[in-house]
């Protein structure tokens, strides 16, 4: 089974840039998207064989989800249920058979961490969330999880150490998420692998290769076994983010 992840930045300008051209290509059983930054109507992009489901934010142009299945789930969330947090549409939660399927794009914390004290509520919120759905079936989290949680998953570490994305504060919440027993799929399967999802559109950041590891597969620990490969497509293009993939067993 082959799940893939991506940080579209924007569906409508990755479909000018080959979108479907990908999809098609990738053969995915789920493609979870992130930062579609849609409303409903804007693009009629359906593909054979797929059902898919949005969740968009109320602000137009802004966030936003999507997941496409070849498998029709048991049931489908939106949100976690809190009202603070479900205007950005930011998670989608598919129940299947024998897992949870989360599709979530976590809030940025912003230029001059004008973010951060929302974005610690969202991560302490997010993890009690994960839990409950773990405390029924495994569950398998991907999206662009705006952290880079290690030295390695970052190209500069020491000049951004207080930025967003790479603050102490954001990095420990991942350390927490991990300590509940969940695996990140990619560092566990290649622990010294230096390979980046995100990079600036500013100063030739992907040419020099100056990037993020900020795009995840994480799942129950209990699923570990499962887990075939985990991907990182960093020659695909049409977003400043690039595809992440996680094959199942």
């Amino acid at each position: 089974m082959k799940l893939v992840s991506w940080n579209v930045n924007g569906l409508r300008a990755c479909e000018g840039k080959g979108f479907s051209d990908i999809f098609r290509e990738m053969d995915a059983d789920f493609f979870c998207l992130q930062e579609t930054k849609m409303q409903a109507g804007q693009l009629d992009l359906a593909f054979e064989g797929y059902e898919s489901y949005w969740n968009y934010a109320d602000k137009k142009g802004y966030s936003g989800t999507a997941i496409y299945t070849k498998h029709k789930p048991l049931s489908v969330a939106y949100g976690l249920g809190i009202d603070e947090h479900d205007h950005e549409g930011r998670v989608i939660t598919l129940e299947m058979a024998d897992f949870y399927l989360v599709c979530c794009y976590t809030p940025n914390s912003q230029d001059g961490l004008r973010r951060l004290d929302y974005r610690m509520s969202w991560e302490d919120h997010f993890r009690q969330y994960l839990k409950h759905l773990d405390a029924v079936k495994p569950v398998i989290l991907c999206g662009d999880l705006n952290v880079a949680h290690e030295e390695i998953d970052i190209k500069n570490p020491k000049t951004n150490r207080r930025n967003a994305g790479f603050t102490d504060e954001e990095r420990q919440k991942f350390t927490d998420l991990l300590a509940c027993g969940f695996k990140d799929t990619f560092r566990t399967l290649y622990p010294e692998q230096v390979t980046y999802s995100w990079w600036s559109y500013r100063f030739q950041a992907r040419q020099k290769n100056a990037g993020w590891r900020i795009d995840y597969f994480v799942v129950s620990d209990r699923l570990m076994d499962r887990v075939e490969d985990a991907k990182i497509h960093t020659s695909i293009l049409g977003s400043d983010h690039c595809p992440v993939e996680l094959d199942l067993k």
